[in-house]
């Protein structure tokens, strides 16, 4: 998440044990309104999972989300490509044997990646998005 000033850079991540649904989107885009002030824009690409009735009835309840339509499948234009390649790196060279072993990997990969506004902004202009800081 950017501010609209683009002076700060955030990552909001959930990870889950299963695939999420349209009733997690709901809750996710939820608790981001919680986290953030005034209009937010969504890069939305229209995946049946965002078409959910508690998905859609959220974005017609909180009009300072404005929906931008992103492309269904545009690995090169998506920062978060960058967030999961920074995920892959760290878990290259590591067997798990147990899922708290995988979701401890995880999270000291996003407690890293929130904690450099750096790295994040390195996703973000990695992508082909058109951005401007």
């Amino acid at each position: 998440m950017v501010s609209p000033q683009h002076r700060q850079i955030t990552l909001y991540l959930q990870f889950r044990q299963r695939s999420f649904k349209g009733p997690d989107v709901a809750r996710f885009v939820a608790q981001l309104l919680q986290n953030l002030r005034g209009p937010s824009v969504l890069l939305w690409d229209g995946a049946r999972i965002h078409q959910h009735h508690q998905v859609t009835a959220l974005l017609h309840n909180h009009p300072r989300l404005v929906i931008q339509p992103f492309p269904g499948y545009a690995p090169e234009l998506n920062p978060a490509e960058y967030v999961w390649a920074q995920a892959d790196s760290a878990l290259a060279n590591s067997a798990p044997a147990q899922l708290s072993e995988l979701k401890a990997l995880l999270s000291n990969t996003k407690r890293r990646m929130r904690r450099s506004p750096a790295l994040l902004w390195a996703c973000l202009y990695a992508s082909d998005l058109p951005w401007k800081r």
